[in-house]
């Protein structure tokens, strides 16, 4: 876009260039304008108002949420319910009460254009590492992921410890306990319990279990009692830091909840109490990014593929009603398929998948 007094030194130039003999076309391309651009500016005075596209009044489209909606989306983002919940979750929750108001990137547009989009947490930017080779889990009860982690007491310098076993297909909590100290005797009693509540001594193929290499986790009484349930035991590699990177991730979404406790716990009930409380909403009430916002609950007892397909029915019903809305194809509810521990090749993931699907079949 070109200045009124850019515009009317440029038409002054080529005149006096053109009135000594130039040929116009020559003069317009020289001062880096079109000619055609020249008789524009002359016919539609614009070089005596200059560039009327900044002033100009466009109306809306037909398409954009009236005032009404808007008020409407900002009152439902605005619920005690949301009040932690990105765009990105409030959709898929909405859509689960058959609810449609906006897309994603709308919600996010009007809480913008309101002041109500700021960043949240304290997390760090993730840094991208080498992908290494890991185990694959095309179904529940086939990886586990296990870990240890220390939750503050209100006393300096005393701690109590959060045991947890996640299903890596589901991302369900399978298993949890808090005690008071780091023993390997908690590790067994816990494995030995969740085997039981997942039915594992009914499983042809028994779950690989995968932890880091802490020595609670690699105590004899351990390894023995993977032995005798016959539960395969993994561990990190040496100097991989994130090699168990699902349980530290559920780690730290236990710890940025905001019900998570600044100045400790008071004691051992407490941190019992508060453990409960978040493996409950983790499980049945969290709607999870990495498997197609369902909660691990849903996903572990098979229910996420009906789920999607309600909100694919209720996505592809709300764009017919007003296709101008749209510009692309509606929300992408597909189920997610097989997980890795780590991330791993594309070829070597659809290998290990068709060999877990025909393996049945030949047998």
């Amino acid at each position: 876009m070109i200045g009124l007094e850019d515009r009317q030194a440029l038409a002054k130039d080529i005149e006096a260039t053109h009135g000594a003999g130039a040929r116009l076309r020559l003069a317009c391309s020289t001062a880096g304008i079109d000619q055609r651009t020249l008789q524009r500016w002359k016919v539609q005075e614009g070089l005596s108002r200059g560039d009327g596209r900044p002033q100009a009044v466009r109306p809306a489209p037909s398409h954009a949420l009236s005032p009404v909606e808007r008020e409407q989306l900002l009152a439902v983002a605005n619920e005690p319910r949301f009040a932690a919940v990105p765009p990105a979750r409030m959709v898929p929750m909405l859509a689960d009460e058959g609810v449609y108001l906006a897309s994603e990137s709308s919600i996010a547009r009007v809480l913008r254009a309101n002041g109500q989009s700021v960043h949240r947490g304290r997390a760090k930017a993730p840094k991208a590492g080498r992908p290494p080779t890991t185990h694959i889990a095309t179904a529940v009860r086939q990886v586990w992921c296990w870990d240890m982690t220390y939750l503050p007491a209100s006393v300096l310098g005393c701690w109590f410890h959060l045991y947890l076993i996640l299903d890596l297909y589901s991302r369900k909590i399978v298993g949890w306990e808090v005690h008071d100290s780091d023993h390997s005797d908690h590790a067994v009693h816990l494995v030995r319990r969740t085997a039981l509540a997942e039915g594992i001594a009914a499983l042809a193929d028994k779950p690989v279990l995968h932890g880091d290499n802490g020595s609670t986790l690699k105590a004899t009484t351990v390894l023995a009692m993977l032995n005798w349930l016959g539960v395969k035991p993994s561990y990190s590699r040496p100097r991989v830091s994130d090699d168990n990177a699902y349980a530290e991730s559920l780690f730290r979404t236990a710890k940025y909840r905001p019900e998570f406790p600044s100045k400790g716990f008071a004691d051992l009930a407490a941190a019992r109490a508060w453990a409960q409380g978040f493996v409950r909403w983790y499980n049945v009430e969290h709607r999870h990014s990495g498997i197609g916002y369902v909660s691990p609950a849903q996903r572990h007892a098979g229910e996420d593929h009906a789920i999607l397909a309600a909100r694919h029915a209720l996505y592809t019903k709300a764009r017919a009603q007003n296709p101008a809305r749209w510009s692309g194809n509606t929300r992408n509810w597909t189920p997610t398929g097989a997980v890795t521990l780590n991330p791993e090749r594309d070829s070597v993931v659809a290998a290990h998948v068709g060999a877990t699907l025909i393996q049945p079949l030949a047998a």
